[in-house]
């Protein structure tokens, strides 16, 4: 399983109207492709000392690397100037691509 893992940081003020934002427009739109098994947002609970604001990860897995390929070529650009049209430079994201190599559940 792939996780694709994309990290976002934003002002405090604008949390809430970008969470709202990511769960009833963008998430769904990056679900529609079909790419992706499921999704989930995680708050980041740890920040640098200088770190103001509050930051996000969102984790898409992905069944195989093919099923992330594809989005990244065929989708991703699309929905990532949505996000830039909508928010400029106000989130600042930072993508990570992950493999599960073990149990991702106890027991």
């Amino acid at each position: 399983m792939i996780i694709y893992n994309v990290t976002c940081h934003m002002d405090l003020a604008l949390a809430e109207e970008w969470l709202r934002w990511m769960q009833e427009i963008h998430i769904p739109e990056v679900m529609a492709t079909g790419c992706f098994q499921s999704v989930g947002i995680l708050k980041v609970l740890t920040n640098a000392d200088d770190d103001e604001g509050v930051n996000y990860s969102i984790q898409y897995s992905a069944e195989t690397m093919a099923d992330y390929e594809r989005y990244r070529d065929q989708y991703a650009p699309a929905l990532q100037q949505k996000t830039r049209e909508r928010y400029g430079e106000q989130i600042l994201a930072f993508r990570t691509l992950l493999e599960v190599v073990g149990p991702m559940s106890a027991g």
